[in-house]
């Protein structure tokens, strides 16, 4: 079921990101059958230590598993198309003209965090807590939830509200300044901290 939240796609002949879901592991796979397409295709990975057997090794790995995103107008000629991908699951939304849409200020913020080869790494999904701006610096502008950790440092959490996730980077919480009034309890500041 779409999140009430999520706005749905009521002109379809307007470029506009949307959600794919895939099976287990295949985002690159369809990633590369989209854009082979000429399909405007956004797989965000990120850089993760992993332990094969004894040794721990540098790999890259989708940002927000089983997801990536595409922007696109979609007809239902384009929604075929987009279907005949092979390890698609589905696009996300009711109906082939009536799709989520993932907002465009959602893809710009990944897009800058990925940008700035800050350290980025998976998080759990906050809806709720302190909106932060950050004042100054690469990320300058870019607002989130902040998660203090230090006197100092810190952790931008940003989320795709459709997907129901969050990616966090480190921060310099002397850069921040509150937006809003609606900070996250200590019972759940200790509980992600």
């Amino acid at each position: 079921m779409i999140n009430p939240d999520t706005s749905i796609d009521a002109h379809p002949t307007t470029p506009r990101w949307h959600a794919l879901w895939t099976h287990g592991h295949c985002e690159l796979l369809v990633f590369d059958q989209l854009v082979a397409k000429g399909f405007d295709a956004f797989l965000p990975r990120i850089r993760t230590w992993s332990r094969r057997g004894k040794r721990r090794h540098l790999v890259t790995e989708p940002m927000f598993p089983g997801y990536l995103f595409l922007r696109h107008a979609i007809d239902r000629h384009a929604h075929v198309e987009i279907l005949k991908t092979r390890g698609l699951a589905r696009v996300l939304g009711e109906r082939w003209d009536r799709l989520a849409i993932v907002a465009d200020g959602d893809i710009e913020a990944i897009q800058r965090v990925l940008g700035t080869g800050l350290p980025v790494f998976p998080h759990a999904y906050l809806r709720e807590g302190q909106r932060v701006r950050i004042t100054d610096g690469p990320l300058a502008d870019l607002t989130g939830i902040l998660i203090q950790r230090k006197p100092t440092r810190g952790h931008l959490v940003i989320s795709v509200d459709l997907l129901r996730r969050s990616v966090a980077v480190e921060v310099d919480c002397t850069q921040v300044e509150p937006i809003g009034s609606n900070p996250i309890p200590s019972s759940q500041i200790l509980a992600f901290a």
